[in-house]
């Protein structure tokens, strides 16, 4: 939002005339400009130094209106980049094991992904536990984000059972997700979901493009195909980008 904009809205003289805390007054404002349609999803929002200026509010005030339309999910914050209108959360079946690639065509989106790592490595303790199988042996182990429109929403850090996916290091994930190719050589028949709501590390920030201080929802992953574990996979995402829901019935 350029001042052009502030000044033929006249948001700045509205603000005046609303009887409440200075920072909600601010969240007020840039609310109204997201559902009216004015800010639509990615465009830029003014940096806090444009809105000192334009409102002629406390830098403090600016930074806490952000900070807390960040934390509701309506902004995103990028380091080094800007802040900017959040598209609306992507959401994912709390129990069912979906493939990100066609829940984010679902909403009408475009998915792509960057692979970071594909390797072999052998199962240390805690990998073997998770796997079923003997310290040492040979797993396969992918890194990946997801990204929706352009906007990372999942880090994806699996380990596969080599014996049952040999074929695993030699895919391209770029084209196939990870979950499309092991569900059409070792279909799924059991699963285990375990979620945390956590900080990431300093590097799975850097990837996903968030602040350190940024919740995420983690998703700790374990499938079965038969008898055989196949793999054991954590998933992280941002929490200003996605949502878990789930409906039961008694």
């Amino acid at each position: 939002m350029s001042k052009q904009l502030l000044r033929s809205s006249s948001l700045a003289d509205q603000l005046s005339d609303v009887p409440a805390p200075l920072y909600a007054q601010v969240k007020q404002m840039i609310i109204q400009q997201i559902q009216s349609g004015a800010w639509p999803a990615h465009h830029r929002v003014p940096s806090e130094s444009e809105l000192v200026e334009e409102l002629g509010f406390s830098r403090m005030t600016i930074n806490r209106a952000l900070r807390e339309l960040t934390a509701d999910g309506l902004l995103l914050r990028m380091q080094g980049v800007g802040t900017f209108v959040a598209e609306p959360k992507g959401r994912s079946a709390l129990f069912a094991v979906n493939n990100i690639a066609d829940e984010i065509s679902a909403r009408g989106h475009r998915h792509h992904c960057k692979v970071i790592r594909l390797a072999e490595e052998l199962a240390s303790p805690e990998r073997a536990l998770a796997l079923d199988m003997r310290e040492g042996q040979r797993v396969f182990h992918s890194l990946i984000v997801h990204y929706e429109n352009d906007v990372a929403v999942q880090l994806e850090d699996r380990y596969v059972n080599a014996a049952v996916a040999p074929d695993y290091l030699k895919q391209d994930f770029t084209q196939l997700t990870p979950y499309a190719y092991l569900s059409r050589i070792a279909p799924l028949t059991e699963g285990e979901h375990v979620v945390e709501a956590i900080l990431a590390e300093a590097e799975e920030c850097r990837l996903l493009q968030i602040e350190r201080n940024e919740p995420c929802l983690l998703i700790r992953r374990r499938t079965w195909s038969g008898n055989q574990a196949v793999t054991s996979a954590r998933l992280l995402h941002p929490g200003s980008r996605h949502r878990l829901e789930g409906r039961f019935s008694s």
